[in-house]
């Protein structure tokens, strides 16, 4: 155990010491996901001319989360991965007496704590021009929010790395990343609350792994209704599902792997 801590802490002090490197690019990153708030001035304006059941400040905080819970569960590791492929990188992390997964697991966590700042200074620009939509969610409401975005970015990030899985059979798993992100933009609650949606598509929706990356979270933080039993056995099925698919492509993929080095 003292030996996982150490490891563990060696790989997020490191990780964390090289995002801070590239704090300019963190704040680019910061600012392209600013989407949310552009489809916030959509839905609040269509609020006010409309019966969507959301009020304009209910559609604005909303959007707000979204735009936290995306900051928080962003995943990239299928373009690094696919590039340890391609360089053949991947051969040097496998000669390490640790699966390259944790490198890739660190990288994202310690990417979130140099991400804050910018976080939290975004954040406090939207209630300076939005005052009408400030709130202060309940402890409860908070800590809830904490174990769905990070069980949200455990779905998304082993969804993605399962995914960068085909890479060991073609040059380009990211093309692979790009399709399903189109699924998952529409389904996820990315551009509206699933609450607004047909029913039939709701309900569909709710047993694929699309709404609890994003619309999830955001509805527990904003105060939306959820059915938290669903939802977390929800996530906890897929997750099962998509971690023994990862492992079975992880062992057919290393067979395949001909690498620099292999």
């Amino acid at each position: 155990m003292k030996q996982l801590l150490r490891i563990s802490k060696a790989l997020l002090l490191t990780y964390y010491a090289y995002m801070l490197e590239y704090r300019a690019e963190l704040l680019l990153w910061a600012l392209s996901g600013s989407l949310p708030f552009i489809l916030m001035g959509v839905w609040t304006q269509a609020a006010e001319q409309g019966n969507f059941g959301l009020s304009s400040i209910e559609f604005a905080r909303y959007f707000l989360a979204v735009y936290l819970v995306r900051q928080l569960t962003v995943v990239w590791v299928i373009w690094d991965f696919e590039r340890d492929i391609v360089d053949g990188k991947l051969s040097f992390r496998l000669l390490q007496p640790l699966d390259p997964v944790w490198h890739h697991i660190f990288s994202h966590i310690g990417e979130r704590f140099a991400r804050l700042p910018f976080i939290f200074g975004l954040v406090a620009l939207f209630f300076l021009l939005y005052p009408d939509a400030f709130w202060v969610p309940n402890l409860s409401t908070l800590l809830l929010f904490t174990i769905a975005s990070t069980s949200a970015f455990a779905l998304q990030f082993l969804i993605q790395y399962t995914l960068a899985m085909f890479a060991f059979w073609t040059e380009k798993a990211s093309a692979i990343q790009e399709v399903w992100f189109l699924v998952h933009l529409f389904l996820s609650g990315a551009i509206a609350p699933l609450e607004i949606f047909p029913p039939a598509v709701r309900s569909i929706a709710l047993w694929t792994p699309f709404p609890y990356i994003i619309n999830f979270p955001a509805s527990i933080l904003t105060g939306l209704k959820v059915d938290l039993i669903h939802s977390f056995g929800t996530i906890s099925i897929w997750v099962i599902v998509f971690s023994i698919v990862n492992r079975w492509l992880w062992k057919k993929g290393l067979r395949q792997y001909s690498g620099m080095g292999a």
